[in-house]
């Protein structure tokens, strides 16, 4: 487990190794593998975490913290808008399953 829904956030993180399942509930969301952004949502908003993310395989994960997001949105526009794509492409997800 790396982070479950409601917890606090400070930080979110990039997958290096392995494969990452984020779930609501029941209901597996995505499964995030090596270039993979997670976490993000909660720090863009400073909120609770909004899923709960359990490792699929063992794993390696570089954190981010509040403050170097901020920093790398800020002064790193390709990796701003990874971080919209990101987040578009997991909501066309789930607005197909509704």
């Amino acid at each position: 487990m790396i982070f479950t829904a409601g917890d606090p956030s400070d930080r979110a993180f990039v997958v290096v190794e392995g494969e990452v399942e984020l779930t609501l509930g029941d209901s597996v969301l995505t499964t995030v593998g090596p270039g993979g952004l997670i976490g993000e949502m909660s720090l863009i908003e400073q909120t609770h975490r909004s899923a709960t993310a359990t490792t699929k395989t063992d794993v390696k994960v570089v954190p981010i913290t509040q403050k170097r997001f901020m920093y790398l949105v800020q002064e790193t526009p390709y990796f701003a808008i990874t971080v919209m794509k990101i987040m578009a492409e997991r909501l066309r997800t789930m607005n197909a399953r509704v």
